[in-house]
């Protein structure tokens, strides 16, 4: 399985940006997904992350009623749509995907995902 992210870049305070992961290999549909990202000189944090089917879907409490996440099982594609970016939202943003259910509480955790994209850059500053 192979991730692709898109649609970093810089933005001002309060401005959106909307993330972009193509995958390739497997079949999209049975992955769980999830954003994760890093700060530099941070560990990798949870962003959201959602089911298969997108009936569940977590957040992290910093990004709650500001990130979206979503999927389409059609175009391979996972997005999160970020808005109201504050500078502490700069990082490198990465999606993550895993075949198969896993509980909720552990979609939260890096280590329940095997393929990782790339990253891209998000910075939020005037």
């Amino acid at each position: 399985v192979q991730l692709v992210e898109s649609g970093g870049g810089l933005v001002q305070p309060g401005g959106s940006l909307r993330l972009s992961c193509v995958a390739s290999g497997g079949t999209f549909s049975d992955y769980v997904l999830g954003w994760f990202r890093q700060a530099p000189g941070k560990e990798r944090e949870f962003v959201a992350a959602m089911d298969l089917n997108g009936s569940t879907k977590r957040y992290a409490d910093s990004v709650k009623g500001r990130f979206t996440i979503s999927r389409d099982n059609a175009k391979n594609t996972v997005y999160l749509q970020m808005n109201s970016l504050k500078p502490e939202d700069t990082a490198v943003y990465s999606c993550a995907a895993r075949n198969g259910r896993i509980i909720s509480s552990y979609m939260t955790r890096p280590g329940s995902y095997p393929y990782w994209g790339q990253g891209t850059q998000v910075t939020v500053s005037s």
